[in-house]
């Protein structure tokens, strides 16, 4: 899994870099260590974020987060920063032998390739497979282009439909991985 802080757009529809939050840290390591995620991905450019990042990451895995509360430990020990989403790519395919195919997720996907089932049988088939969240108000069209496949958005009731990243996180790996 990815979360990518750059480039996104802004409600206006800008690419700009989101911020870093630290509950996005927390709450998405913690659903990606719950459903077995290898890795969780946390992409900025701006070295001041990646600095907190590391902050965070270094207080609760090897400093008196670590000893307070082990669990959120194990969690945040899965994430693994890097610059870009192409330095994600990069890195899974040294780990794995080979590339990862791409899943990018939107609230307003105009076209979808696949459903939730669609993606259960993409995980089920094995191979590096990589699921990209978007943060601010999603991924840059361009990164959308990119991808192996487009997951279709959650649909709630109604036509609200503005998650938080970390409920949808949450949501889309329950509907996958049972």
């Amino acid at each position: 899994m990815a979360l990518v802080h750059h480039p996104v757009v802004d409600k206006n529809g800008q690419t700009i870099a989101a911020a870093v939050t630290s509950l996005d840290l927390h709450d998405i390591a913690r659903a990606a260590r719950t459903y077995g995620a290898d890795r969780f991905y946390v992409t900025t450019p701006l070295m001041d974020q990646q600095a907190l990042v590391a902050s965070i990451i270094d207080h609760w895995v090897r400093g008196a987060g670590a000893h307070y509360n082990p669990d959120r430990r194990v969690a945040l020990d899965l994430i693994r920063l890097q610059p870009s989403l192409q330095a994600v790519r990069d890195d899974m395919a040294s780990l794995y032998g080979r590339p990862p195919q791409t899943v990018v997720t939107s609230a307003r996907m105009a076209d979808s390739d696949i459903d939730d089932a669609g993606l259960r049988t993409l995980v089920r088939k094995g191979g590096p497979l990589l699921l990209i969240f978007g943060t601010a108000w999603g991924l840059a069209p361009e990164l959308i282009a990119q991808a192996d496949f487009r997951l279709a958005p959650i649909e709630g009731r109604g036509d609200y439909n503005h998650l938080s990243v970390r409920s949808a996180v949450s949501i889309i790996l329950d509907r996958v991985c049972r």
